[in-house]
Formats: structure tokens, C-alpha cells, sequence
């Protein structure tokens, strides 16, 4: 049926019913025009489809490139979505990388703002230097330690791998058990040093059965206060305040070499006091330290008058007369004495400016350089007059042990600068090596003594700081022979360590042999006595600092529970005349290295490795450290 039509001026328009059916129409088109968009929405078009996270970094894509130096944080991403149900899941805070201001090209507008922002921030802004924290330590407190000068809490916020950070005291352990055990030893040097102060203050020693003082022959008749001197540096290490400020003032006040009308030994005089007194020195600043150990070495410079310019072994503070002891090869200068002067020497030349005390100690460097040696070793005697070795005896041990160790240690101490020292270091460990390290049937490593160029194979406790001495050397040389020189020292503290728990104390005795039916064990009934020495503790440090090896923990602690359980008595610890009877008889000395040596060993080893680091510090033969040149700086301080 036709539609009927309307004419309005002359114009034909749809009746009512006819617009209707037409809207009809136009209805049902749009409806199916949405539900196509909406399932082209949903199945087709992906990226529509993502969180609302994505959605927001869409509009962020659209605002950066259209004006990338507006200030927005740049959003996260449906990525950092947390959660496994994207549905579900929460936005992560907008703390991404800010991408802000990365552009091909710079903005010169941008690079003035940013000019005029940076001058004025310079001019108001100051960076400021990390407070001082001050702490007294009081007895049982944490101890105080040194930081660029400054005093900080053990715990403090200290940049630990800033190499000029010096920490001198406090430094626990981050394991509770290893704190114990470091107080247990604390604890062994509170009643070592009480005693000594109520008994024997201003002694040498203390007997600590007879409760009477002690005099060893090395420093003739004369009370010197050796123990004092020597528990200095390890009572403010270990943080006894009011102690370390009670030695100082003896020190100072009462030390006089001086008046000393006997003969004293040159080396142990400057191992235990000069080197004492100049790592004092070096840990406080105080010169007065420096001054006291300058007065005590011009005492010594006469010994150095000899017509090669070898020291002799003692001299008469007093008199200023030197000579050497009788038996040894007919009065000939040792080997482990005037080879020990090195460290302290040169160290002293640097603090006071005076150059007499290096060119000593260069003097007999050019000696050693320049004689022959057999078969590239040295023997223990050398005589001060003709320049000539005397019996051919040589020894890793007694005699011989320190001359090497401070080889080695010149040539750290200086910066490895020391050259001369480092090439005779190296040939001399080469020519041991060769020579007389052996290996027993059961495969310990040993050192033995050489005389005459046959074996004795027998090796003594004060050879054991060799362990120690091999591995820094391997550590720190980084020549072809590290990785040798690294094992014997492994094998050599191994060794030593066997000489302890094959006796029935769990000590060592002083000297043990290697033969068919014997090993690792003393046989003559001289050479079973233990007097509290470190040689082995040492060691144990050592290898423990550098390869991180829990057991050379173990034996320290093993060592601290022998001392306790065989040395210690009512009144301080005393040395026993056999290692292989538990019930073995005392010798009622106290020595004055066990203070120290034995038992500052024993605490650092069971310290952080920042505490007296050995990037920073080189220990003389009595454990005094002394600062590396370069890489310390307390090796100087400023005159107060």
C-alpha cells in the first residue's frame, strides 16, 4: 500500500504512522552497530584489554611524546602488576626509573634553568662531614673506635670498604658465638694484667705462683717494666681504658733506659719497647710515645760500631760498650737479631726526621745483600768484625725466624716500595723451599734445621709463625710462586697445629721431630715445655684473615681452652714443663709476650677483619703493629 503524503508550502512530508516504521528501523541498525563494536572490542582488539595500569601508561606514552619535558613520574607498567590474578592484582608504587628529561638533543631552555637551579644550589648548599661520636668505654662497655681521627661506636655507619677507615678498637664479630669466645680472651687479659699490677707493677714479669717479680737475663738487671710496655697497645685494642691510661702514665713518667748499668739485649729491647712504644704512637697520636722510643734507640745506635756496621747482640746503655755473646760461634753477631731491626728502625727515621736510624738498618741490609750465601741460604751467625758467616746453621726457627719474617715485612711496611727487600724475600723462601722443607711419611709438611748441609729434621715452635709468614707473602707477592708458597703454609700451620693435639694438654711443646717411629712430637725431655708462646695463634690469624677457613677458628679456640685448663692459676698463667703430662709441673712465669702476642693474636682472630686490618698494619716479631706507609694514615701524626 502506497503511503499517503502531506504537502506543507508545497513540500511532501511523511504521515505520523510512516515515521515511525522508519524509526523502527534506524533503531535496530544502531543496536547491531554497538554490538559489533562491542565484540570487535572485546576479541579483536587486544590491547584494550589490559588492566588499568596499562591504560594509565598509555595516556602517560601520549603525554610524554607530546611534551617530554613535563615533570611526570613515569608510572608502572602492567608488568610490575603484584599478584598472579592480573584481575586482582594492585598497582606497585609509581617509583620506577623517572625517564625525565632524556632527549636526542638537549633543550637549551631546559640547560639554562638547570644552569641558574645548580648555581644556587651551590651557593647554599654544604655538604657536612659525619659527626663526631665520642664514647667513653667504660669496663665492659663497647670500646671506642678511631675513624680518620675521629672516635666512633663499634657499630656506627663506617664506609667499610673506604681502605683509609681505621679501626683500632671495638670491631665484634656479627656472630654471637665468635663474640663469646673473643670476651672469653678479653677476660684471659683482665686477669693476666690484674695480676701482674698487684703483684709485679714495674717488674719485668710476674711469677705468678711465688707472687713475685720476674728478670729475664735480656734485660740485665734492671726493672723496666717490660710487661707494661708490651700490654700497651693490646689494652687499648681490646678497650681497657683505665688500664691503658694507668701504663701510660708509668710509662712516661718512670720508663729510663738511661740509668741501665748491665747489659741488655739490642733486639729484644727494640722489638718489645721501641716497637711497643711506636705502634702506641701510632694507634693515639701522642708523640710523647715517639720521643720515648727515640730515647731508647739512641741508646742502642753504639751497638752499630763495629767495623761492618753489624750491631752487636747487647749493650751497656750506661757505658755505651757492645759486644756478643760467647757461645754463640765464637761471638758472632745472630742472624734472627741484627736481621729484626728493620721495621722499628726505618719506622722511627720517618716520625722523628732523623736518617741515622734507616742508615743503620741500610747498612746491614747492603752486608746481607752482598755476601755470598750457601746454596742461597743464611746461616745463624755472622761475624760483626769480619763480615764472615760463622757455623753453618740455619734455621726457620730459633736463630734464624725473624730475619725472614721481616723481609718480607720491610717491603709491606714501606708501601712495596722496598724493592731489595722483596728480591731477597723471594730468593731466600725459594732457596727454604729447595732445601729444607720436607714432607714426613704421613704427608706433614715441616721445616727442618740444616747444619753443615744435613738435615736435622726437627722443627721448633718458633718456626711455626712461618705458616703464616708463607701465606701473606703468597697473598701479597701475587709472583709465580703464590700458589706453592700458599700450600706450605696451609701444610706448615697444619703441622703445627698436630704438634698440639698430639700431646695430652692440647699444647705444643717447643720443639717436635720427624723420624721413622716419631712425628710431630717432642723427643728429648729440653724440648717439652710450652712457655705461653704465639707462634702457632699467630699462624692461625693469619691463614684465618686470609682464606676464611672456619677451622683455623676452631684450633684458636681449641688453644684458648688448653691455656685455661693447663696455664691459667690463681693469680695470672704460668708456663708448664711438659706438654705430654696433664698434670705437668708449672714454671711460675708469666712472659710478657703472652700479653703481647698469645693473646692479642687470639683476640683478633676471633674479631672482624677490620680491627687492626692487614692492608693497613704490619705485626713486628712481639705482634706490636706498626702502620703500612701509604695506605695508613696514622703512619704520621701531627706533633702534639
Amino acid at each position: 500500500m502506497a503511503a499517503k503524503m502531506g504537502r506543507i508550502a508545497g513540500l511532501a512530508f511523511p504521515s505520523r504512522r510512516t515515521i515511525k516504521l522508519k524509526e523502527r528501523y534506524i533503531f535496530l541498525i544502531l543496536v547491531l552497530t554497538v554490538i559489533v563494536f562491542s565484540i570487535t572490542t572485546i576479541f579483536l582488539i587486544p590491547d584494550l584489554r589490559s588492566s588499568s595500569a596499562d591504560k594509565v601508561y598509555q595516556v602517560y606514552v601520549h603525554v610524554q611524546n607530546a611534551a617530554p619535558d613535563i615533570l611526570i613520574p613515569q608510572p608502572s607498567s602492567a608488568n610490575e602488576l603484584v599478584g598472579d590474578n592480573p584481575d586482582k592484582a594492585e598497582l606497585v608504587h609509581w617509583g620506577g626509573i623517572n625517564k625525565h628529561g632524556q632527549m636526542d638533543e638537549p633543550d637549551p631552555h631546559l640547560l639554562s634553568d638547570k644552569e641558574r637551579l645548580k648555581k644556587k644550589i651551590d651557593a647554599s648548599e654544604t655538604i657536612l662531614e659525619k659527626p663526631k661520636v665520642q664514647d667513653k668505654a667504660e669496663d665492659g662497655e663497647a670500646p671506642v673506635i678511631k675513624h680518620r681521627g675521629h672516635e666512633l661506636r663499634p657499630d656506627s655507619d663506617v664506609d667499610n670498604t673506604d681502605k683509609s677507615v681505621v679501626i683500632t678498637s671495638g670491631g665484634e664479630d656479627n656472630e654471637d658465638d665468635i663474640r663469646k669466645k673473643r670476651d672469653t680472651v678479653k677476660q684471659m687479659m683482665a686477669h693476666a694484667w690484674k695480676n701482674y699490677e698487684e703483684y709485679a707493677w714495674g717488674g719485668n714479669e710476674l711469677r705468678p705462683i711465688s707472687l713475685k717479680t720476674h728478670n729475664p737475663g735480656i734485660f740485665g738487671a734492671a726493672q723496666l717494666g717490660a710487661t707494661i710496655i708490651d700490654a700497651l697497645d693490646t689494652l687499648y685494642i681490646m678497650g681497657f681504658t683505665k688500664e691503658f691510661e694507668k701504663a701510660k702514665q708509668w710509662t712516661l713518667e718512670n720508663l729510663n733506659f738511661s740509668s741501665v748499668g748491665s747489659d741488655i739485649s739490642v733486639f729484644e729491647t727494640n722489638i718489645r719497647f721501641v716497637g711497643g712504644l711506636l705502634t702506641v704512637y701510632a694507634l693515639t697520636g701522642d708523640y710523647a710515645f715517639a720521643a720515648k722510643a727515640d730515647e731508647i734507640a739512641q741508646l742502642l745506635l753504639p751497638a752499630f760500631n763495629t767495623p761492618t756496621g753489624i750491631p752487636n747482640a747487647l749493650i751497656n746503655a750506661k757505658t755505651g760498650i757492645g759486644k756478643n755473646y760467647n757461645w754463640a760461634s765464637g761471638g758472632a753477631a745472630i742472624l734472627s737479631e741484627f736481621g729484626t731491626l728493620h721495621l722499628e728502625f726505618s719506622y722511627l727515621s720517618d716520625v722523628t726526621g732523623n736518617p741515622v736510624y734507616r742508615e743503620k738498618i741500610e747498612q746491614v741490609r747492603k752486608v746481607i745483600r752482598e755476601i755470598p750465601k750457601p746454596n742461597g741460604l743464611y746461616p745463624n751467625y755472622l761475624n760483626s768484625r769480619t763480615g764472615k758467616w760463622g757455623q753453618t746453621h740455619m734455621s726457620l726457627g730459633a736463630l734464624g725466624d725473624s730475619f725472614y719474617e721481616y723481609l718480607l715485612k720491610a717491603y709491606l711496611q714501606s708501601g712495596k716500595e722496598d724493592s731489595d727487600a722483596r728480591t731477597l724475600y723471594i730468593e731466600a723462601m725459594e732457596a727454604i723451599d729447595k732445601w729444607m722443607i720436607r714432607e714426613s711419611r704421613s704427608g706433614l709438611l715441616y721445616v727442618s734445621d740444616m747444619k753443615y748441609e744435613r738435615l736435622e729434621h726437627k722443627m721448633d715452635h718458633l718456626a711455626c709463625f712461618s705458616g703464616g709468614m708463607f701465606a701473606l707473602g703468597a697473598h701479597t707477592l701475587h709472583d709465580s710462586s703464590a700458589a706453592r708458597h700458599m700450600d706450605i703454609g696451609k701444610g706448615l700451620t697444619n703441622t703445627c697445629h698436630e704438634s698440639y693435639i698430639r700431646s695430652e694438654t692440647g699444647l705444643g711443646p717447643e720443639a717436635f721431630r720427624f723420624s721413622d717411629g716419631l712425628e710431630a712430637r717432642a723427643l728429648k725431655s729440653n724440648e717439652k715445655y710450652y712457655i705461653l708462646r704465639p707462634e702457632v695463634v699467630e699462624s692461625y690469624f693469619i691463614l684465618w684473615r686470609l682464606t676464611k677457613d672456619k677451622k683455623y677458628r676452631e684450633w684458636g679456640w681449641e688453644a684458648v681452652q688448653a691455656l685455661e685448663a693447663h696455664c691459667r692459676v690463681d693469680h695470672g698463667y704460668s708456663g708448664i714443663k711438659n706438654v705430654y703430662n696433664i698434670n705437668s709441673q708449672k714454671d711460675d712465669v708469666q712472659q710478657s709476650f703472652l700479653l703481647a702476642e698469645t693473646l692479642k693474636y687470639l683476640y683478633l682472630l676471633f674479631s672482624d677483619d677490620r680491627l687492626i686490618s692487614l692492608d693497613q698494619w704490619v705485626f713486628n716479631t712481639e705482634a706490636h703493629p706498626l702502620p703500612i706507609k701509604g695506605s695508613n694514615p696514622f703512619y704520621l701524626h701531627e706533633k702534639r
